[in-house]
């Protein structure tokens, strides 16, 4: 019960980060369902989709009311990772063998690799947050005349394969791209991402269907708290400073991150 209610308390952490930052708190959604709600890997990735998917969905209206969604850029930039985040959930996710290598020594299962594999995500993500390179545009007028559309549909298909993969919304991954290679303002880079995430979070939920047998009383009581996390975080973007949020954040990801990594590859060996 006590792992339990420290579950609903990050999911609100998960919102408040959402909320401050466009991204990084979906980075903790599926370590949290699996460590703290008990939930296999597999499903955790599919329970994550949902939940980052409708808390980043109500934040990106929020932004967009306020006129801090680029339209344009995010159709742009989701086409590719839209149709790669759905064909990974739909058709790769399914046929990945249960245990993928195996050796009198070593077992290697699909519910551990996703765990490293995420431990690694982690680890790259909290370097991200640390370096210091949201340099924010100062003229959004910049953005835009001519949209780099290949690199725009390469990172989508990447930023795709990493939410299908692994559940994460890859908001730490979009918010420098946005920044520093459309010139997009900080703050609208934030709203961008959420409806970015947002998309791709509920379309790769969208590909699970029929493959998992979802719990719904529990995945709609998670998202709700992370829904009033949200609101709560854009509260609080107006009066904390995002820049210090993001280094507190990354390096408590930083030890999260080689926590798992380390846990998983001593309970393999």
């Amino acid at each position: 019960m006590e792992m339990e209610i420290a579950g609903y308390i990050t999911a609100a952490f998960i919102g408040i980060l959402l909320g401050t930052m466009g991204g990084g708190g979906s980075i903790l959604t599926v370590p949290m369902l699996v460590y703290l709600f008990r939930m296999q890997p597999a499903y955790a990735t599919s329970y994550s989709l949902f939940i980052v998917g409708f808390t980043s969905l109500t934040g990106a209206m929020g932004n967009y009311l306020k006129g801090l969604v680029h339209i344009r850029t995010a159709i742009l930039f989701g086409l590719s990772s839209f149709i790669t985040v759905f064909a990974v959930r739909k058709w790769v996710m399914p046929v990945i063998p249960e245990t993928i290598v195996q050796t009198p020594y070593f077992v290697l299962t699909q519910s551990a690799l996703t765990m490293i594999l995420f431990a690694l995500l982690m680890v790259v993500a909290a370097i991200s947050m640390l370096q210091n390179k949201n340099k924010e545009s100062k003229n959004s007028d910049t953005v835009h005349a001519q949209l780099p559309v290949v690199k725009l549909l390469l990172y989508g298909t990447g930023i795709g394969i990493v939410t299908g993969l692994l559940g994460a919304g890859g908001g730490f991954l979009l918010i420098p791209v946005l920044v520093l290679l459309l010139h997009l303002p900080m703050k609208e880079a934030v709203g961008t991402s959420l409806l970015i995430i947002s998309i791709n979070s509920l379309i790769g939920f969208a590909g699970d269907i029929g493959h998992y047998s979802i719990e719904w009383r529990r995945l709609l009581l998670i998202t709700t708290i992370s829904v009033a996390g949200i609101f709560a975080g854009v509260a609080l973007s107006q009066k904390i400073s995002a820049q210090k949020l993001k280094k507190a954040f990354g390096w408590f990801v930083l030890l999260m991150g080689i926590f798992i990594l380390a846990k998983e590859i001593m309970y393999q060996s």
